[in-house]
């Protein structure tokens, strides 16, 4: 299922607020086998419709307000590159200074590696540290 049709599931019909939209994966380290990390992005950006494999905002429940993230398996397996983990850290951050309830949906496959193996997993360590201790 797709986040899109997850979302529509969940909310309170026009209560969805996105957050960081704008925010695009760098082909930083000129990542290519079979094809480059720049053309795997653009294809898939094409063939979803999303920015990333994470959708983010704020939304109701009944009235009452919470931060959902919500990621798609669909985009590059769910894996986790820069964007995502930043987009999770900001809703994190966000919902924590709001007080608000954060739901996150999970499809997650792996860390990205077109990143770089450190680099795509130190989002993962960053992420359970900010859940174990809350900032």
């Amino acid at each position: 299922m797709s986040s899109t049709k997850r979302i529509e599931l969940l909310i309170d019909h026009g209560t969805w607020h996105p957050m960081d939209e704008d925010m695009i994966a760098r082909d930083v380290f000129k990542f290519s086998n079979e094809d480059s990390y720049k053309n795997r992005i653009i294809f898939y950006k094409k063939r979803t419709g999303l920015i990333d494999a994470i959708q983010m905002g704020t939304w109701k429940l009944n009235g009452t307000p919470i931060a959902l993230g919500v990621m798609d398996f669909q985009f590059m397996g769910g894996s986790m590159g820069s964007v995502m983990g930043e987009k999770i850290t900001r809703l994190f951050e966000y919902a924590t200074k709001k007080s608000m309830l954060l739901i996150i949906v999970c499809s997650l496959g792996r860390a990205r590696m077109q990143e770089g193996k450190d680099f795509g997993s130190l989002h993962f360590w960053r992420l359970m540290i900010m859940l174990n201790y809350g900032h």
